[in-house]
């Protein structure tokens, strides 16, 4: 059962927007505005600390793996309430914190995911006009930046031990959906303005025939994608990659057929594949399968195409990898960073990230501003690291809580939500600020 509500302080005579432009360097979706990682800026802090270099810090009401996005002086976060059953996005405003508006609905059915991952798993997504949020089988919604609910749209079943956290894409006016993993799993593309389906794409999880990864030996063990759409430029042709169980493949974006496919992949897929220099990277996870492949107008079965494949990983994978300058980066689940050849798949270095929390694990991906990757480990300790053949730490910087979530860049301020809250890093003031939600 679902009822909407909708809290706005919008009659209360808040600033809605900073002075900041709208031509200002937003960060619109997980992964940033070209979904690689990568911000158009360099100039973002290096050094913080709980009470340095924070502009502001405010409390969040529950837990969540979501990361923020950022348009204007805007800053969102999709939330869940445990007690309440409630599904919500939440509104700040980026210069001070300032909460200006939550809406969602609630969800009283049970919904299945694991302790570790509450159900504010997916990232928001906007484009200036709607903030599209999913949150699984609950349903996927979109709202104005006033917070007004303008359509929600439930698309199915989605049952898997370990919930959802697939986030959703917008381009052209068309919404791509993963409602997955799971025995139902499919692609969505729906009008961002309306909810309306334009098509769909029912993706399968084959039962495997055998596993090299972490279940070897366990045929039906655990299977499913929780990958996030990707779409790419492939020389000239536009591509909506998904990296599934066994299979990397692009769809048309226009209508949702299959255009390639590329094998490869073991049954179970945490990591969202990446493009750069001609080349897609994907890689599984449980210690699965990972692979490079340039796709070149590719049609049909393009196994061939490979340029590397790796059956099985010395590592555990969640996080999407960076592609820079004929390398990628990626963070494994252990706490080690790894640098590897783009060409080749070749380890350059491996590298554990070490800071003063006691959880060194990270189910974060590497974001990149100029030659400096951002990343945060369970422990709220964040480093900054080179981009570079060359392991070279530049700086550890803790804000002591709990975070699975990825860095937002934006107009030289760092966004990073944990499971207590919602931090804006910056060098523009010296001290901490503590906002009250309320």
């Amino acid at each position: 059962m679902n009822h909407t509500f909708a809290f706005s302080l919008i009659g209360a005579g808040v600033v809605l927007c900073s002075a900041l432009s709208i031509e200002a360097a937003n960060w619109p979706s997980w992964r940033g505005p070209n979904q690689n990682g990568i911000a158009a800026e360099s100039n973002f802090p290096v050094k913080w600390g709980q009470s340095e270099n924070i502009r502001w810090r405010v409390d969040l009401p529950d837990r969540g793996n979501s990361s923020p996005i950022v348009w204007g002086g805007k800053v969102f976060v999709t939330q869940a309430v445990d007690k309440e059953q409630t599904r919500s996005v939440m509104c700040f405003d980026r210069t001070n914190g300032k909460l200006l508006w939550q809406t969602g609905f609630t969800y009283t059915l049970k919904d299945q995911t694991h302790q570790d991952n509450p159900y504010a798993a997916a990232s928001p997504v906007t484009d200036g006009n709607v903030v599209i949020a999913t949150f699984g089988p609950a349903g996927t919604a979109a709202f104005d930046l006033d917070g007004k609910q303008l359509w929600k749209k439930e698309l199915g079943p989605q049952q898997h031990e370990w919930g959802y956290a697939s986030s959703p894409f917008l381009w052209k006016g068309t919404c791509f959906v993963f409602q997955g993993p799971g025995p139902h799993s499919t692609l969505f593309a729906l009008d961002a303005a309306t909810g309306a389906e334009r098509w769909r794409s029912t993706l399968k999880e084959p039962l495997p025939t055998e596993r090299t990864d972490g279940f070897k030996g366990n045929l039906p063990g655990r299977i499913g994608s929780f990958s996030t759409p990707l779409l790419i430029n492939n020389a000239g042709r536009r591509e909506l990659i998904m990296s599934l169980p066994e299979n990397l493949i692009a769809l048309d974006p226009e209508n949702g057929k299959l255009i390639w496919e590329c094998k490869g992949l073991n049954p179970l897929v945490y990591t969202s594949p990446a493009w750069g220099e001609d080349t897609l990277v994907t890689m599984g996870g449980f210690f699965g399968s990972s692979l490079g492949v340039k796709p070149a107008k590719g049609s049909g079965d393009i196994t061939s195409k490979r340029s590397w494949h790796e059956v099985r990983a010395k590592k555990n994978r969640l996080g999407a990898p960076i592609i820079y300058k004929g390398h990628l980066y990626v963070m494994n689940m252990d706490g080690m960073a790894e640098c590897r050849k783009l060409s080749t798949g070749e380890e350059v270095w491996l590298e554990r990230l070490k800071g003063p929390g006691a959880k060194a694990e990270s189910w974060s991906s590497f974001t990149l501003a100029g030659d400096l990757l951002y990343i945060a480990n369970q422990s709220g300790d964040c480093f900054v690291i080179k981009a570079s053949p060359t392991f070279q730490q530049v700086a550890v910087n803790s804000v002591g809580e709990y975070t699975n979530s990825t860095f937002a860049h934006s107009e030289g301020e760092l966004f990073l939500r944990t499971w207590k809250g919602l931090w804006c890093i910056s060098e523009v003031r010296k001290t901490a600020a503590t906002v009250d939600p309320n």
